[in-house]
């Protein structure tokens, strides 16, 4: 399929909207032994959780945070060894498992501000983009295809080029393109935006704002082979 792709804007983040929500907060207030969540105002729970966190050493903290958000795919040892971890890298940037960067980088950014930067900044992008097919038509876009016709605007040193290669160009499956995009949204007009760790995508990458592009997809190649 060919596109015209337009890059609009790349904007960082170093805290994601709509992340946690009030129930959350009022889960881990009871997590970290805070007794009277129910009767905060909603705009108070995040600071006393912060202040609630605040008293615990900080890997244990992470331990807790990492429970209440990852229990039912880490065991107790894997949590035990993040809790640690989190506090020398960017864990959200460097676990093996890129289908969890996105909690861990939630995570990981409660701890960092409840903690006034104690555990490593982490920061994201947002890539807002227009699409279109050759004829100018709306395209309907998923994580894959937003990646692949990306790819084409960004430096051949950009992480995503230099390591995907194979998956960017239709050779081998792209299942993860599930992980590396965190969020992708359609805004309407043609325009999309995507949420992704700067580890993958930061905004001098691009060399190129606006071209033309082929994306292939996995089966569509080996049903041409």
């Amino acid at each position: 399929m060919k596109y015209l792709v337009k890059i609009i804007d790349v904007k960082s983040t170093d805290e994601l909207e709509g992340a946690w929500n009030n129930d959350d907060f009022k889960e881990l207030l009871a997590r970290f032994e805070y007794p009277d969540a129910e009767q905060l105002k909603t705009t108070e729970l995040k600071e006393y959780l912060f202040m609630a966190i605040s008293d615990f050493e900080p890997n244990e903290a992470a331990a807790i945070l990492l429970d209440y958000k990852l229990s039912d795919v880490l065991n107790e040892g894997q949590i035990d060894n993040l809790s640690h971890e989190m506090l020398r890298v960017k864990v959200s940037e460097n676990y093996t498992e890129i289908s969890l960067h996105h909690d861990l980088f939630n995570i990981n950014q409660l701890l960092y501000k409840a903690y006034n930067g104690k555990f490593p900044l982490a920061k994201a992008n947002i890539v807002q983009f227009e699409i279109a097919g050759e004829d100018n038509a709306p395209v309907e876009i998923t994580k894959e295809t937003a990646l692949k016709a990306l790819s084409y605007g960004l430096s051949e040193s950009n992480l995503i080029n230099r390591l995907l290669g194979d998956q960017l160009e239709g050779r081998a499956p792209f299942p993860e393109a599930e992980g590396i995009v965190w969020d992708l949204q359609n805004t309407g007009n043609r325009v999309y935006s995507i949420t992704i760790s700067e580890k993958w995508i930061n905004k001098n990458d691009f060399t190129n704002p606006e071209y033309e592009c082929t994306v292939q997809l996995f089966e569509e190649l080996n049903e041409e082979d």
